[in-house]
C-alpha cells in the first residue's frame, strides 16, 4: 500500500530556521459573471498571463518587479534572472467551462513573506476577474480570499528508514542536465534541482540559503536507483498573445519509483510538491506527488 506523505511535513511557521521553507498558501475563489473557459492544458498560462498584466497595472513598480520580473546582477548559483516567488496551482481548471453563477478557484503558493506582496497579489487577481480571463474575456467576481498563516515545511528527516518512494508527475516536467534536456529522471538530477530551487527561494525571499551538506547529500543521491519507470514525453506548445512567441510547455509525464536510502531526501521531495521543480514551474509545470511505498 501507498500513503500520501506531503502534509506530514507541515508545521507552524517559525522564522530564522536554516533547514526549512516557508510560504503562504493563498486560495482565490471566484463567481463567474460571464461564461469563463479554460483551454485544455493551459489554465495556468491563462491565469499567469492575466495576473502579470494586472499586477503591472495596479502594483507599485518595485513590487511588480519583485514578484513578476525579478532580476539581479548576481544571484545564487550565478543566476542573473531570479526565480519568481510564487507558484500557480490551476491544473484542475484545464478544459473546464464555468457558466454565469458558477464558482471556481485556483491556488497560489507565495514564498515572498512581505505583506506588500500579498496585498498586491490580491489586488491584481481582483482586477483580473473584473477585466475577464483571456479566453472569451469572461468576467468573474472575487468571492473569497483569506489571509492565511504561513506554512513551514521542515526539511529535517524524521521517522523510520524509507527504502522506496513513488513520484508522479502531475504536470509535464522539464529538467536540464549538463546543458541538455533530460529524457530520463535520474534521482541525483531531480534532487539537485529541488535542492537548488529551495535554497534559492530562501536566499532571495526568506531568511537565507539552506545550511546543509550539499556535497555529501549529492554523493548519497547518486546511490539512489530507479526501480520502475513509466515516463513518456509530452510535446505541447503555447503562443503568447502579447508577444506572439511560441513557448514549449511539454515535458515528461508519468511516474517513477526510486529505491535506496531515501529518508533524508523525503522532506525535500515533499517541499517540491508545493514549490514545483524544473522549467516554467511558476505556472504549474513540474508539479509532483510523492508517496511512500509500503
Amino acid at each position: 500500500m501507498e500513503r500520501s506523505s506531503a502534509w506530514t511535513a507541515l508545521s507552524v511557521w517559525r522564522p530564522a530556521r536554516r533547514v526549512d521553507l516557508s510560504f503562504y498558501p493563498l486560495r482565490f475563489e471566484f463567481k463567474a459573471l460571464d461564461p469563463v473557459r479554460f483551454p485544455p492544458g493551459l489554465a495556468g498560462n491563462v491565469v499567469r498571463g492575466g495576473f502579470g498584466l494586472m499586477l503591472r497595472a495596479h502594483a507599485p513598480r518595485e513590487i511588480y518587479e519583485r514578484i513578476f520580473e525579478p532580476t539581479g546582477e548576481k544571484g545564487p548559483s550565478g543566476l542573473k534572472n531570479h526565480p519568481r516567488p510564487f507558484v500557480l496551482r490551476a491544473r484542475h481548471l484545464d478544459g473546464e467551462r464555468y457558466e454565469r453563477g458558477d464558482s471556481f478557484y485556483f491556488d497560489v503558493h507565495l514564498f515572498d513573506m512581505l505583506d506588500e506582496s500579498r496585498i498586491a497579489i490580491r489586488t491584481a487577481f481582483e482586477a483580473l476577474g473584473q477585466a475577464g480571463f483571456e479566453v472569451g474575456r469572461g468576467r468573474a467576481e472575487l468571492l473569497n480570499y483569506q489571509t492565511p498563516a504561513p506554512i513551514t515545511l521542515q526539511l529535517i528527516p524524521t521517522g523510520p528508514p524509507i527504502s522506496q518512494i513513488r513520484i508522479e508527475l502531475l504536470t509535464p516536467l522539464e529538467l536540464k542536465s549538463a546543458g541538455e534536456v533530460s529524457r530520463t529522471l535520474e534521482f541525483s538530477v531531480l534532487f539537485a534541482r529541488i535542492r537548488d530551487r529551495i535554497s534559492t527561494l530562501r536566499s532571495l525571499y526568506g531568511p537565507g540559503p539552506l545550511e546543509m551538506p550539499f556535497k555529501e547529500m549529492a554523493k548519497r543521491a547518486d546511490e539512489i536507483r530507479i526501480a520502475t519507470c513509466e515516463l513518456k514525453q509530452s510535446n505541447r506548445s503555447r503562443r503568447s498573445s502579447r508577444t506572439g512567441q511560441v513557448h514549449d510547455i511539454g515535458g515528461l509525464t508519468g511516474s517513477v519509483v526510486y529505491t535506496g536510502e531515501l529518508r533524508e531526501f523525503l522532506p525535500y521531495l515533499q517541499a517540491a510538491e508545493f514549490c514545483g521543480v524544473g522549467r516554467h514551474c511558476v505556472w504549474g509545470k513540474g508539479q509532483i506527488r510523492v508517496t511512500e511505498c509500503k
